[in-house]
This record gives C-alpha cells, structure tokens and sequence, in this order.
C-alpha cells in the first residue's frame, strides 16, 4: 500500500512538472510567434561621380571563305588592340571578350540554305580609370578598324561611402512609414525586432548606335554623369 502511494506521489509530481513546462514553453512560444508586428521597406538612394569606365568593341569582318573572314578580323583586332594600348598605356586593362565565326546563309522560299559567306567577330574590352581618355580611346578604336561600341558603362570602384548614405536613407524612410502605418491604425510602434538591408551599384551605361561609332570626322564627346547606388532596408517594428 504504501508502495503504491509513493508511486502515485511520484506521478503526480512528474504531471505537475510536465504541466508547468508546457505553460512555460506555450507561454514563451506566444511571446516568440505571437507578437504583433508592422514590417515595412524602405528605400534610398545616393548619387556619386564614377571613378571607372568599361568600354566593349567589336570587329566585324566578312568574307567568302570563313578563313578569309578570320584573316581580316586578326589583322583588324591587333591593329585595334595595338592602338589602344598605344593611347592607354598603363592606365587602364585591355582584354578579348569574345570571338565568334559564322557562316552567313542565301535563305531563299522553297530552296535549300547555301552558305555565301563567312562572319568574324572579336569584342575587345576595356577596363580604365583615366575617364577623359574614353572619347579619345573610342576615336582611335574606330579609326584602326573597330567597327561597333557595343556598350559604354560607368561605376564606381568603392562605393562604401555611398552606399552606406544610401542605407541611412532608406533606414529614415522606412521608419517613417512605420509611424504613418502606426498612426493610421492607431497603435504605438515598440523596439525593432528585425533589420535587414538590399544593396546593390547600379551603374549607368551609355549605349552608342551603329552610326556614331562609323563616325570618325568628330571627336566622340563622353560625360561620365553620376553614378546611382541604390539601398533597399526592412524593419520589423513590434507593436506595443
């Protein structure tokens, strides 16, 4: 009798203790999940001058034979690249960014595609920061056979300070939208409960035409603008 007694002592004590930590754990869980929240996105932005410049050219070259076509192109690229090396000097990096042989086809209605031709094409890139000399590097390109500017894009090579503006920005923005939210609905913002922040450079290129980059009677003008680094920060915001 007495042994059952402790028994059920015992089981008692252990329900007790097991009912107490479900309390403690569904009590703590409420606390962890059940908070009541605004989130919101804030965005912002800086604007900076570039310090960087990259400029991608093509030549293309046709011909009847595709070893014809290549011949041309190799002739055509080292004296391009022979002649940005002479104007860049040290200044900056110059690299082949692509090549390509195709054959060029007499698609007619109802009559089988016979080849006609042969299409060569290398891309030459160009990593610089000496920025006042990319109208001259484009002019020199063209003129030693280069053919396409296929894009012109500025950025900026250590946007640590604008960045960090920029997520200060959007931290302010976002804040103030939690107030106006918090406002309209009547409720009191309590502590931050979560931060993150998005960034990401956006650099701005410009993009010239067929036609301007055939034009070799004018200097080809270049204005690097701004740079635009943009920031993205979400706050979780409990509500009190």
């Amino acid at each position: 009798m007495k042994l059952r007694l402790r028994i059920a002592a015992v089981g008692l004590a252990l329900a007790t203790a097991i009912a107490v930590l479900g309390t403690a754990s569904a009590q703590s869980g409420e606390n962890i999940f059940a908070k009541r929240t605004i989130e919101v996105d804030g965005t912002g932005e800086t604007r900076t001058s570039p310090d960087t410049a990259d400029l991608d050219l093509a030549i293309d070259t046709q011909a009847k034979t595709a070893e014809e076509a290549a011949a041309r192109n190799a002739a055509l690229a080292t004296k391009v690249i022979d002649a940005l090396k002479s104007k860049l000097g040290d200044k900056g990096k110059i690299t082949t960014g692509g090549y390509s042989l195709d054959p060029q086809y007499d698609q007619r209605p109802n009559a089988k595609p016979t080849i006609i031709g042969y299409n060569a094409q290398n891309t030459v890139t160009l990593n610089t920061g000496a920025l006042d000399l990319v109208g001259a590097l484009i002019d020199s390109a063209i003129a030693a056979g280069a053919n396409r500017v296929n894009s012109l894009s500025f950025s900026v090579k250590d946007d640590t300070k604008a960045r960090t503006e920029a997520i200060a920005i959007a931290t302010r923005d976002a804040h103030a939208q939690a107030d106006a939210l918090a406002s309209a609905l009547n409720v009191k913002l309590g502590k931050v409960l979560k931060a993150t922040t998005v960034s990401q450079e956006r650099p701005i290129p410009i993009r010239m035409g067929r036609a301007m980059a055939m034009s070799t009677n004018v200097a080809t003008p270049v204005e690097p603008g701004e740079v635009t680094v943009p920031a993205t920060v979400s706050l979780t915001f409990e509500i009190e």
